[in-house]
Order: structure tokens, then sequence, then C-alpha cells
């Protein structure tokens, strides 16, 4: 491997986030394990290797330097290499959500205009749809886990890049779509720089990694709180991150942990619940675990503490976002406090505003802003957005929030009707206009609603059309609908039929009413 002239130092004027993550393990860590996946393991100059080879073949490809590069990809080896290999270039990588559906898929390849797609064979099918949804005549090269796809062919006969690009530290370095609420994905742009800090503010300053951590992350690397868990944090100390490329279901889940010995795992509070009720959790003396990070939702105190009591290790709960990249408030190992959110994290402060954004008192509701050197640098295509967001030095989150008399802070639910379900934003209108597109149905409405665990999903109210039954075939007919045509996750988990649906005098919806009278959160 040649390697980069570019200076990796963060201060420098110039700095390339793939160099500086790679050269910081070369080359005394050259011939430890970087990363697990289901097919195996490759030690950080395997990685540096494939790396450079990626970023020679995209610039083969036809790509040139803040080119766009969509990458469809599940949680392999393929995804880390793609990701540093086109911001070693200085081609711009853009991880996408692989539960997005055809249409939300055309939405990102034509709004980001991006010159090419690298996907997984699974994800295929939909991403070939998508183009023609969006008329994109852009290339896509195949990543095919049990190997002879595109990408490894292309891998097999490309120069290794000689130099890295030399991108500067405001420059862009890769973006991330983030829902909004009206359901469109935003485009997220963020700079070099912000990945390190992240790490160096989070997971090396609050978690404490160190070079022997193992780490898993059951949030998929297309998150902005998976790609720190399992790229960014374990890189920037030279530990070991584990890939798995499958749902992370319970059995999955602790198969990985046991087998595998991590010592930091990374889920969401979805998952840390229906681990605790599966028989197979691993018993405590079967893993090696020192801290479990939540976030993606609010962690409910009830499954902090029945975790903690079953394995004696706490989730250290927080929140972040896709505009700040990563965790800002945070629990702290050693003095969590379950049903908080904790204090803010070295390097950013926060304040809780009033509707006219004035600070309020402590112990009164408002809500949460956040300053810090990881906020995005604008939403691409989106001016009146970014405005709204990005107020200055201030990030405004869209959640309510807090202090307690410790200090803590506290969730006190979102500013709008979006739902978070499994740490990934849902909006209410895009279930309704699923639903009102089933033939049968006149009108609907979703809000969220705790279930059993106190985890928030969506939940319809519905009215049929005239001399339409609503009885249980029709609510499993319904949610099948949905499932059809929106990313699985999104379906509502109960449906109630209604003879009218609350609204104000204009004809809005009050979806606020039938959250208090379900008792639901949003």
């Amino acid at each position: 491997m040649t390697m980069s002239t570019v200076q990796a130092s963060v201060g420098s004027p110039v700095y390339n986030a793939a160099v500086d993550l790679l050269e910081r393990n070369l080359p005394q860590r050259a011939h430890k394990v970087a990363i697990i996946d289901d097919r195996g393991a490759y030690t950080y100059a395997e990685l540096a290797e494939r790396v450079d080879r990626c970023a020679g073949a995209l610039r083969e490809l036809g790509l040139e330097p803040e080119q766009r590069l969509v990458l469809g990809l599940l949680d392999t080896i393929d995804f880390p290499v793609c990701f540093l290999g086109a911001i070693k270039a200085g081609i711009v990588p853009i991880p996408v959500n692989t539960l997005f559906t055809p249409a939300d898929i055309a939405y990102v390849l034509a709004d980001s205009r991006a010159k090419a797609a690298i996907v997984s064979t699974e994800l295929l099918a939909h991403y070939e749809e998508a183009g023609r949804l969006a008329g994109w005549r852009g290339t896509i090269v195949v990543s095919d886990p049990n190997g002879g796809g595109d990408l490894d062919a292309l891998l097999a006969t490309a120069q290794p890049l000689a130099e890295a690009a030399p991108t500067h530290p405001d420059d862009v370095c890769f973006w991330l779509y983030s829902s909004g609420s009206t359901g469109k994905p935003k485009g997220t742009v963020h700079v070099q720089t912000s990945p390190i800090r992240t790490a160096e503010l989070f997971a090396q300053a609050v978690l404490g990694i160190v070079e022997s951590d193992v780490v898993f992350s059951a949030a998929k690397l297309f998150f902005a709180y998976g790609l720190g868990n399992a790229l960014t944090f374990p890189l920037s100390v030279g530990a070991t991150s584990v890939l798995h490329a499958g749902r992370a279901t319970p059995e999955a889940v602790g198969a990985l942990l046991r087998r595998h010995r991590a010592t930091m795992f990374c889920g969401v509070p979805t998952l840390f619940g229906a681990l605790l009720v599966h028989p197979g959790l691993p018993l405590r003396d079967e893993l090696a675990l020192r801290v479990c990070v939540s976030a993606g939702e609010v962690l409910p105190e009830e499954i902090g503490r029945a975790w903690t009591e079953r394995l004696g290790v706490e989730i250290v709960d927080g929140i972040g976002s896709t505009e700040m990249l990563h965790i800002f408030v945070s629990n702290r190992p050693g003095a969590v406090r379950y049903g908080t959110t904790g204090r803010p994290v070295p390097g950013y402060r926060v304040r809780i505003v009033d509707e006219q954004g004035i600070e309020a008192a402590p112990g009164e509701i408002g809500e949460l802003e956040v300053s810090g050197p990881t906020a995005a640098a604008f939403y691409w295509n989106n001016r009146e957005k970014t405005r709204r967001t990005f107020a200055g030095e201030w990030t405004r989150t869209g959640d309510k929030f807090r202090v307690d008399e410790e200090g803590n802070y506290v969730h006190c639910g979102r500013a709008d009707d979006m739902l978070k379900v499994g740490g990934i934003w849902v909006s209410p209108t895009e279930v309704e206009s699923a639903l009102i597109a089933h033939e049968d149905v006149l009108e609907a409405a979703v809000v969220g609603v705790p279930d059993e665990q106190q985890l928030v999903k969506p939940k319809a109210f519905v009215v049929t059309k005239p001399g339409v039954r609503g009885d249980e075939a029709l609510a499993d007919a319904l949610k099948l609908h949905v499932k059809n045509r929106l990313a699985p996750y999104k379906y509502p988990r109960w449906i109630v039929f209604v003879d009218e649906l609350p609204k104000t005098a204009t004809g809005k919806i009050r979806r606020h009413i039938l959250r208090e009278r379900e008792g639901g959160a949003s």
C-alpha cells in the first residue's frame, strides 16, 4: 500500500477523515483485527489496502472529487471499504437506509444527483426499480457477500490510489438522509472533522473506548448512531468492530455477543427489551460486556434496571441526532441515572428554550437546542429547513426536555407529531397516506402509543368507507397493505375503527386528542 502524504492532523490546513482513521493505526496495528463480518476477519493492513483499491476503482469508474456516491450496503466489510475509499478519493459517500422502499431510494438518487451507487445483492432489485422511477442514469456496482460481484472484480484489478484527496477540515465529507415531518428525507451534509470529533468527545471521553475493546452495534452503519459505534469509534483507537449483515434479532445478537466476546454493545431500547424477554439471552458469565449504549429513542427505566440486574452491566442512555452525527447528552458509565438522558457530553453545550426562544427556568419544559463541533453544515437543497434547524451556533432538536433537581436532562417528548420506532423516525402522515390508499379506508390518523414495555409504536385510527365493516380481518389486511407500501417498521401495530376523527375547525386532525385518549406519546 502506498501511504498518502496528506497530513492527518485535525489542526492541519489539509485533513482527510479516511486518512486519519486508517493511518493512525498503521504500521503499529497492521496485523490487529479491525473488522469482523459474517464471512471473516480483516486486519488494519487488509482494510487499508482494500480502501486504497476502492478509492482507485472509484476514480477509474470516472467519479471525481465532490461527486456523490450512494451506498446501499448491508453491514459487511464492503461498507467501511467503500465509505472510507470514497472519502479518501474526495468523493462524497451517502449511506442509505437499507429498509428504504424503491420510492424512497428514487428520491435520494434524484435529490443527491449521485453519479453511482454501490449496492448489496439483496437490495439490487429495489435500486433498479428506484433508478427507473427516478429516471436515473448512474452506474450501479454490485456488492455480493458471497463473492463474484462487480465490486470484487473492480477491487481485484484497480490500482491503489497513490495520493489521497487533499481535502480541508471544513470540506464536505459525507451525507446522511434524515426523515422530516413531511416524510421526505433530508440530505444532511457533514464535514471532514466531524467523525473523529464524535469519537474523541463521546466514545473516548465518555465511554472510555480503548484498543482492546470489541464493539458490536446492532444499529446499522447507514444510521448516524451505528456509523459512529461500528466504524469511527473503534478505528479511532484501534479497537475491533463486529458487523452483522442480517436483522438484529435477539437470537442473532445473543450469539454474536457470546461468540466474539464483545466488550461494548450498542443497541436501541426496543432490542434491549426484546433480549430481556428472550429465552436465549446469554447468562452473565457467558459475556464479556463492560458497557452497553442506547440511543435512538428514550430508554424506559424498567428496561435499564432489568438489564443491569440480569447481566451486571449498565446501559448508558443518551440522545443524538443525524444533524449532530452522534450523542451529545448522555449518562455516564458508573453513574447512570435510569429515567434520565444524563448530562451534556464534553465539548457540547445545550440549552432549553421556550416558544419565544428564551431559556426556560430550571425545571420547566422546553425545546432542547445544542451547540457543538459536529453539527451538520446544512441540509442539501433545502434552504428553508436549514434556516429553521441551524440557528447560528445552535441546532434545534425538536425534542422537549427539562432538567431535574440533580442536573440531569429528562426527555419529555417530541415538539411535533413525528414518531421514533426502533430508533428510526416515522412520519404519521406517510403511514396515513398508505392507509388511505386502501380501497376500504376513508380517513386515517396515526399517533405514537407505548406498548407493554413503554416503547413507542404507531397506532392507527381508521374511518372506513360507507358500508364497510371494520373488523379484525380488515385490520390485518390494512397492516399487510402498509407493510407492502412502506418500510416494514412503519406499519401500525394496532388499528382502531372509529366513526369520525377529532378535527379543528379548518379540518386538521387533532392528533394530540387521540394521544391523550390512548395514553400515547409523540
